[in-house]
Formats: C-alpha cells, structure tokens, sequence
C-alpha cells in the first residue's frame, strides 16, 4: 500500500502542519543539545541525559555498525543495488530540498565504529561479547518496534551487527497499537532505540519532528514529534524558517542546514527508504514510475503495442468512493486521476506541475502577493500555533517580520497577509457542458461544509475570503492574516460540476452537503473533466474508463478497465498470463511476488517492471533523555 500518497495526496490539507511549523523555536522545558551537556533540571521525566546515548559518539558509533545494505537485502533479496535505498538525511536524495550529500553521517564501517565506542569509555575485554564501561556497566540498549515481520527480519539483521561491534541489544517487538498508540509507546518516548517508518512527502514540513518546542512532555501533554528530544539551536531555527519562508532558494538553504546537523548529531538513524515496484505487459507503452505521483496520472498516454483499444489494470482492492473528500485509499486515488476530478496540479519527482492552472501561482508569477496588514483586536488571524483565533491579550502571532509577538490587547500587530489568484485553463465536463467558476465555488461550499463528510477542514478555516471571477476561470483567496503555507500556490479547490442532475431530479449545486456521500452521481459515477470518464462500476468486479470525448487534450488507449482481483498472487498470475495489462505498487507489493515478476521478465521477456524507493523511509530514533 503506498501511503505515502495518501499523505501527499492530502497536501491541500497540509495547512495545518505547514502553519503550526511557524513557532519559534524555543528550548523546550529540559530540553538538551544532541551532545547531552544540559545538567537535568530533575523535574520531570525525560529531562535526564541518557547514560549512553546522550554520547554523540555513541550514536556514530552505532551508525557505522550497522550494515544498512545488509539490511536492505534481507528484506528486498531481489534489488540488484542496495545502496539506491540508503539514506543520509531525513528527504530523499531526489528531493527538491536535498542538497547533500551529508558526509556526516556515518555510514558503515564497524572498525571506525568500534574505535569511537573506545574512546567513549565502553571498551571489549578478549573474549568478552559485550562491552563495558569504567564503572562495570555492560553496553546493552533496548530496542523497540513493530511486530510486523518486515522489521523483525531486518532488525534481526541490525541486532547481529551490532553484536559484532560488541554491543547488545534487548529487542521489544510490540503491538502496532501500542507502539502507535495515543498515550503509549512513542507517544510517551517509552523506548531508547526505536524503529519505524516515516512518510515523505513533497511538502517536507518538519517542525513537529526536529524544532526544540516539539519535544513531548508531561508538560505540554506530550504535544510534538520530536521523540528524540533533540534540541539543535541552529537546526530548529532553520527548521522553522524553512517552514515559515515562501521563497523556494531560501527555504533550500535552510533545509540544508537542518540536515547537516542532523547529519552530524545522529539523533536518528535513516535505514533506508522502502522499496516499491510496478509491474506491466511488454505491449504497453507511456509507464511513467515515480515517487510522489500516482501512476494513472498519464494514464492518456499509456498504449498498447498491438493496437489495441483496451488496457486492463488489476487491483487487489475495491474503491470505497471515487469522491477524494471521504476516500484515501490508492485503489480509489488511481482511478480519480484518471477522470481528473481532485486536484489541479500534479506532483512528480517531488516537486509540482501544473494540471488545470494555468501556472502555478508563486509570487514570482505575479499571481500571489503577500502584503503587510495592521491586525487589530478582534480580528481573526493565524496564531503561532497555526490555529485561526480572534486577536486578543496575550495571543502569540508572528509579526511582518516573522518575529513571535504577543498581543498586549491595544497595539495593531503588522502581519503578512497572502492574497493569491488562481486561473485556470478552458475545461468541459463528459457531459459536454463547459466549466464555470460556480463549479470552483461549489466545491468550497462543499469542502468546507461540516456536514460533507470531511475529516479536516484547516484550508477552509486558513481563509478569510474568496473573490469569485464574474468572467473567467479565476479565483483570488485572501487567507488571513499569519497564513504562510509553502504550498500557497496550489489552488485549493478543484471543480464540481455544479450543472448535474441527479437521479431525483435535482441539480447538484441544491443537493445539501450531507447528502453527497451517498449520491451515486458523486461517489460512483461522477462527471469527467479529465482524459476519461466512468462508464460503468461493476461492485467486486471491475471499474470501466472510456475516453471523455470533450477532454482538450489527446487520448491514446480509448478504454481502460480496472479489474479486482483476490490478492496479489493472483494478479501476478494475471499479468503473466497475459489477462492485466499493469499492476501498480499498492497491488503488486514488495514481497516474494516482486521475484517472480523479475523471473518472468528474465526469462520470456514478456513483463517489465520498475523497482525504486518510495518516498516511506525507515529509521531508528535514538532518544537522548531517560525518564
């Protein structure tokens, strides 16, 4: 399942935690440099220095013993080169914002690993199989994760490793529940060494895992997700200016030194990223694999060698809904973008390109500007925490200058205020009927309505207000005032084609919010302003696509079916015999399947396929304080 796309796909949601990444970064109660030099104030838990871990050459030494290539080939034997996967930093090294490489982070030698722990203090005795300090006290650490299998098998591996280096681990494989839990587990920092996956994401945000204020604690009621506790004075700086600057180059260097540092604490431990495959017929043609990006986004261009007129997808899993408000999962994602009625804008290689804008609406187009205003007592603004409140005593907000202010009841606050326009390109929906700008106005009605269905409404709130074009496809949103997302210029809504009428009779533009999950019109078969349109849903059996014969632009392959299949043995089985044209990584996995596609492809030439890393990365926080 690729989740990172769920979570990408929710960037016009992403508000919230790209806003509340505005904080300035104030040390946290307790909180200590990476090195473990703060003396503990004793006052609450995991304000203590750990022992062994709040030692930087510990962590290094740690990082060089383990083989992440070895742990890579343990879990994925059939990718050819180990090293595509390693990671030296928290973003993938095609990543608009990766800069590196970051030479500091060790990578693995066991000798350079040993020699550090050495000169800490934790010495091997011959013939001794675990290190010790001074004071007697055996390096052992506990170890905690999933009980998933998949970690089981390379942390197996890293426990091995690390044995070598003299060290012993005590491993803990828990419950996803408890492990993920709101009140257990990492939320409580109840681990020294702990492994999990972190999603990426085009937007790479990153306050709430690297800032000092982000540390959990009994004293903010454990907010953040800085379970390491790491507190770099300079990289949480940069990680909030990298988090509050709109200007792509400045926000490039801040990250930069955000992952120098992390590079050089070693507070975290990249693994690797994930691996995902696809897999499709020699006949096929126009596959364009990526990170960030659904497959069926070029689903236009796809076609068949052969001629022929009908390409068949498999899935392993039914769509919910094809309406993006209520449905996250990639079986739904992949057929909605092929009829093109989320979102406005792609996002590939992590990074954006335009859809149905006309351009992406940067302040460098022209199209965004981002004015000085005067807030005044009562009005509604941004707070520092990135939550929509009325001005008062004692608000935090971020004046012009991005400086932390708090309002002391009288004095107006200069504030940024984000005015952008977004156009769009001529659109017609599979009806035949031309798009207008009430189907835009629609959609924010129906977004932003509480009774739609709708699990987040942080774009909504972040507005202040939405000046409708009276003839042409535009729209300006003033967002109020405090309001700096990064991803400001996407637009926030997508079309609804407020001219359908519905099985009663109705026009969709009069249909109530509340009414919308369950309309057929909307959730099964919705208009297309894209390359294809729905034609038919077969429930348990299959989704047909035919080409909107309005669609602006040019379709290769006239029909595509998507057919569910019971599991992802079976899919490969159909692809092999010839019955599925594509499988995508959600379906096809990256388990033992992934060998048997690679077996086919060597032997009768008949499949290809493409493995490459996801934007899901493992990784081992290593908490510096003990409770």
């Amino acid at each position: 399942m690729k989740t990172k796309k769920f979570l990408v796909l929710a960037l016009l949601t992403i508000l919230a935690l790209v806003v509340s990444a505005c904080a300035a970064p104030a040390a946290a109660p307790g909180a200590a440099p990476a090195g473990g030099e703060a003396a503990s104030s004793g006052a609450e838990e995991f304000t203590t220095p750990h022992p062994i871990l709040s030692d930087v050459k510990v962590r290094q030494a740690l990082a060089y013993c383990i083989d992440r290539e070895a742990l890579i080939a343990s879990v994925y034997p059939y990718v050819e080169d180990g090293a595509e996967l390693l990671m030296d930093s928290f973003l993938p090294k095609t990543h608009w914002a990766y800069v590196g490489p970051y030479t500091d982070l060790p990578m693995y030698d066991p000798d350079a690993g040993k020699a550090l722990l050495d000169e800490a203090g934790w010495t091997q005795a011959d013939g001794a199989p675990v290190r010790t300090n001074a004071a007697g006290d055996s390096l052992v650490l506990k170890f905690t994760t999933t009980s998933a299998q998949f970690r089981q098998t390379w942390s197996a591996v890293m426990i091995q490793n690390l044995a070598d280096c003299g060290v012993q681990i005590i491993p803990t494989y828990a419950p996803a529940s408890w492990w993920f839990g709101d009140t257990t587990g990492l939320a409580r920092r109840d681990f020294e060494l702990g492994a999990f996956a972190w999603v990426g994401q085009t937007e790479p945000a990153g306050r709430s895992l690297y800032a000092c204020d982000q540390i959990p604690l009994p004293s903010n009621n454990w907010e953040g997700q800085n379970y390491m506790g790491w507190c770099n004075e300079t990289a949480s700086k940069a990680i909030v200016q990298a988090t509050n600057t709109l200007l792509r180059e400045d926000r490039v260097a801040a990250y930069d030194t955000v992952q120098q540092e992390f590079a050089k604490d070693v507070v975290s431990i990249p693994v690797f990223q994930r691996a995902e495959a696809e897999a499709w017929s020699s006949n096929l043609t126009g596959i364009l694999p990526d990170a960030t990006e659904y497959a069926t986004t070029n689903l236009a261009e796809w076609a068949l060698a052969d001629g022929g007129d009908t390409i068949v997808i498999g899935m392993t899993q039914e769509p919910d809904s094809l309406w993006a408000t209520i449905s996250s999962m990639a079986a739904s994602a992949l057929v909605r973008m092929a009829i093109d009625n989320e979102r406005t804008w792609t996002q590939y290689d992590y990074d954006f390109q335009v859809r149905l804008q006309t351009e992406l609406s940067t302040l460098e187009s022209g199209l965004a500007a981002n004015n000085d205003v005067e807030a005044n007592a009562g009005d509604t603004v941004y707070n520092t925490a990135g939550e929509p409140v009325a001005l008062e005593e004692g608000v935090l907000v971020f004046d012009k200058d991005n400086n932390e202010v708090t309002f002391d009841g009288t004095t107006a606050v200069p504030m940024k205020q984000l005015v952008v326009t977004y156009k769009m390109n001529p659109f017609t929906w599979s009806d035949g009927t031309p798009g207008t700008i009430a189907d835009f106005e629609l959609a924010r009605t129906i977004d932003c309505d509480p009774d739609s269905g709708a699990t987040t409404f942080t774009t909504c709130e972040s507005i202040q207000d939405v000046a409708w074009s009276a003839d042409a496809l535009e729209y300006t949103v003033t967002y109020l005032p405090g309001v700096q997302t990064p991803t400001y210029f996407l637009a926030p809504f997508a079309p609804y084609p407020s001219q359908r009428v519905i099985s009663d009779g109705r026009v969709l533009v009069d249909v109530p919010a509340a009414e919308w999950a369950t309309l057929p019109e909307v959730t099964e078969m919705p208009l297309s302003w894209g390359p294809y349109m729905v034609k038919e849903w077969n429930k348990g059996q299959s989704i047909v696509l035919e080409a909107n014969p309005y669609y602006e632009g040019d379709v290769t392959t006239p029909n595509v079916i998507f057919v569910f299949v019971a599991d992802t043995n079976q899919a490969v089985a159909q692809l092999l015999n010839g019955d599925v044209d594509y499988l995508d990584d959600s379906t096809l996995g990256a388990g033992a399947e992934v060998q048997t596609v690679i077996d086919a492809a060597n032997s009768t030439g008949n499949v290809q396929y493409e493995i490459s890393g996801s934007a899901t990365w493992e990784h081992i926080d290593i908490n510096l304080f003990t409770k």
